[in-house]
């Protein structure tokens, strides 16, 4: 394969990759993030104590983290042909990759916000917060940093997704390196596609870091 021909393939692939995990990571963020959220203010004796709920909840999140991934791209078929018309193709490949996300960023967000000093929550609460004022300037404030690195962690985890789905045609520098790495025996493919999904990850790591350290309060002090 001639070097401008790989270099159209791998810059074709890499925007549908782009395309796949952004718009997974944003949509399920902004389901997951509330559901986090829910979860760890909904426990006996919090904010919003309803432990039944949060039992419940906290049930289906695990189910639906317990999916291997491969298998949940299958079994959904019916609901991405219902959402995006069609079940191969980058925009199919989206809606198992966001269901993927949603218990993904719920539980990391849980953790992170589960983090935040319980003194600061009975501070704000003695000085007469709402609990919804506590969760907006006190635990989603206080646990930018830990929600920065969970964001981070999630679009690198999609992007490993994103390349699974190329299995089963969803387009992407996965199916690149498939169709023609593997399938047609062509190893400087599929050497080019795990060396821009090396230099992806690491890109979206290092950018993810840096803000995590920029939100911290206390890197900042020193």
């Amino acid at each position: 394969m001639s070097p401008d021909m790989l270099f159209n393939l791998l810059t074709k692939a890499l925007l549908q990759t782009l395309q796949m995990v952004a718009a997974a990571g944003l949509i399920g963020s902004l389901i997951g993030l509330p559901i986090g959220v829910f979860l760890a203010t909904s426990g006996r004796g919090e904010l919003y104590a309803a432990p039944t709920a949060n039992r419940i909840v906290g049930l289906v999140v695990n189910a639906a983290r317990s999916t291997p991934f491969i298998i949940l791209v299958v079994a959904i078929i019916p609901f991405t042909r219902l959402v995006a018309g069609t079940s191969i193709g980058t925009s199919a490949a989206i809606v198992p990759l966001t269901i993927a996300t949603i218990p993904f960023v719920a539980r990391l967000a849980e953790a992170a916000i589960r983090e935040v000093d319980k003194g600061l929550i009975e501070a704000a609460r003695a000085m007469g917060a709402t609990p919804m004022q506590i969760v907006f300037k006190v635990l989603l404030a206080e646990a930018r940093p830990g929600l920065t690195l969970a964001l981070t962690l999630t679009l690198v985890s999609l992007v490993g997704y994103s390349a699974m789905v190329g299995a089963v045609g969803g387009g992407g520098l996965g199916d690149l390196g498939i169709r023609y790495g593997y399938q047609r025996f062509m190893p400087d493919v599929m050497l080019a596609v795990v060396v821009v999904l090396i230099v992806l990850v690491q890109a979206i790591q290092s950018a993810g870091d840096a803000l995590a350290r920029r939100f911290d309060k206390r890197s900042r002090k020193t």
